[in-house]
Parts: structure tokens; sequence; C-alpha cells
């Protein structure tokens, strides 16, 4: 595909992704359940469209090491970020305000 046809696509794309998510969260016509849950699935495709048509991933003599790259990138930072969350709600779980309280008193007499 020739190179302005890959941008002009890649950014009609993008444009018409991001006016459907503004448009949704603008609205607000369906439940904040589902807005949140199409607003992530147009961030997945809009990070797609950016990868394919603007960073040309996929393409190229060596696309197929450049995509297990990324994907394994991906992956290390999905892990990080989930087990990120995962420990700060565990935390919050477990740790009553007399315990946060507590804690902190004891971090800042040192």
């Amino acid at each position: 595909m020739n190179r302005v046809l890959s941008y002009t696509v890649g950014l009609v794309l993008a444009v018409a992704l991001t006016l459907a998510a503004f448009g949704l969260v603008m609205t607000r016509a369906q439940s904040p359940a589902f807005i949140i849950a199409a607003v992530l699935v147009l961030a997945m495709v809009q990070l797609a469209v950016q990868l394919i048509f603007f960073l040309h991933l996929g393409q190229g003599e060596n696309s197929r090491w450049n995509a297990a790259l990324f994907c394994f990138t991906f992956f290390g930072i999905l892990v990080i970020v989930l087990a990120s969350v995962w420990i700060m709600y565990h935390l919050n779980y477990n740790m009553t305000p007399m315990q946060m309280n507590q804690y902190i008193s004891n971090q800042s007499s040192f």
C-alpha cells in the first residue's frame, strides 16, 4: 500500500474511533459499565490502527520479529499493571484505617 494512502486511511480511522468514543461518553445513551467497556474496546482498536497504519508493524522483512517483540512487551506491561492493581486492592482491603494510621506514624518517626 502506498505510504500516503496508508497514512490517510489511518488518520480517517483514528479520527472516527476517537469521535465514536467521544460520542459514547458525551451522550450517555448507555449504562456506565457499557460505556467503559466500549471505550476500552475502541482504545484497543485505536492502538491496532496506530500500530498498523502509522508505525507499519507487520510490514517489512522483519515483521514477525517486530510483532513478537511488541506482543512480549505488551504482555509484560499488562502483567506489571494488573499485579500492581491486585496488590493495591489487597492492601486496601486488608488494612483498616487504624492500621494505616499506625503504619504512617511508624514510618514518619524514622
